[in-house]
């Protein structure tokens, strides 16, 4: 009895602390100094965003706030798309390590993207494109391609101040787009020195796959990339046209994705709207963008002339900005990766039949 009565007790003892454990690695917490949370629950993600804000903010960081709010948007689907693979690996999915095998390299990828891989790289940061300005003429997309056709386009004279801006974001995202292919290609050749290490056939064998996966995944980029350039190319050449669907560089891409897709007549009406609704989205987030940007320049300022008062009070500004940056970002981030799955899986789903 009394041995049934310490067993009890023992089993509410454990069950306690494995409750206390899984909250506490679940609830985002203040740290033990009491100033700041943890703001993930992978430890590895908490590293590389506590690395990128080590300095104090937001003068002194290394990493400017627009491009630390994306950073912290790329972190948040990698957290929910690696938590979402622990709970199907517990549940016996994913044997093969396929999925293993891209999360990793997602992660790899926002490494290689923010420059905190380790490598001294040599590719090109990416800019806030709110600071042109800094960049010398000419040479605004560290592509000679794209920088030919964007002074063809420029001194054409075809183009109004607003379609300037328009063609500026379809430029820039190509450029981004470039960058990420160049990571993967890096990400492929390293994934090929290991492969010429391997001991027995089974590892080969995983490694080979993955090696599969990744080169796949090159050639798609590569013929997004190829078909991006051409839709650049016309697009300088002939203009917008007035009858187009949408002005957003990522929208517009689903739309063409959707249009390849063999998608009913129902179905692309539908994904249409959707868009739209996307595209509200996207707009959103670029005007908090450039308010966190100006926001940002603005503390500076006043952090220039020393009044406390004033600089508490851009501080709360700042500070209140970057958060709803950060969390429109993740919803806009999260919401193109719904939609471009729900087209490749419809694309697919038709073939098949």
């Amino acid at each position: 009895m009394k041995f049934g009565c310490l067993f009890a007790v023992l089993c509410l003892a454990v069950g306690a602390i494995a409750g206390k454990y899984s909250r506490e690695m679940n609830d985002q917490k203040p740290s033990v100094d009491g100033k700041s949370t943890v703001e993930f629950r992978i430890a590895k993600l908490n590293q590389v965003w506590e690395k990128a804000t080590r300095l104090p903010m937001p003068i002194k960081c290394s990493c400017p706030p627009v491009r630390q709010a994306e950073l912290h948007s790329d972190l948040k689907i990698q957290e929910k798309d690696e938590l979402q693979w622990k709970k199907s690996k517990a549940e016996g999915m994913d044997e093969n390590g396929e999925r293993e095998a891209k999360l990793r390299r997602g992660f790899n990828v926002i490494l290689a993207k923010y420059g905190m891989d380790g490598k001294k790289d040599t590719r090109p940061l990416e800019s806030n494109n709110l600071k042109d300005h800094d960049i010398r003429e000419g040479d605004m997309f560290d592509d000679p391609r794209l920088d030919k056709l964007w002074n063809k386009a420029k001194s054409s004279g075809k183009f109004s101040e607003e379609e300037m801006q328009s063609l500026k974001r379809e430029f820039q995202h190509h450029k981004d787009k470039i960058s990420e292919y160049n990571i993967v290609m890096d990400t492929v050749s390293r994934t090929e020195e290991i492969h010429k290490n391997v001991i027995s056939p089974l590892e080969g064998e995983v490694k080979q796959h993955v090696l599969h996966q990744k080169h796949t995944d090159l050639k798609d980029k590569m013929r997004d990339l190829n078909q991006g350039f051409e839709r650049l190319r016309k697009l300088s050449h002939e203009g917008f046209s007035e009858d187009s669907e949408f002005k957003e560089p990522r929208v517009i891409e689903l739309w063409e994705m959707a249009q390849r897709a063999n998608l009913t007549g129902d179905e692309l009406d539908s994904l249409k709207e959707e868009l739209k609704h996307f595209e509200t989205k996207v707009e959103k987030h670029s005007h908090y963008q450039e308010q966190l940007e100006l926001s940002h320049q603005k503390l500076r300022h006043v952090e220039a002339l020393g009044d406390n008062d004033h600089i508490l009070r851009n501080q709360e500004r700042y500070n209140n900005l970057a958060e709803k940056t950060r969390e429109m970002g993740y919803k806009m981030k999260k919401h193109m990766q719904d939609l471009t799955s729900k087209i490749s899986r419809k694309g697919l789903d038709r073939n098949e039949l």
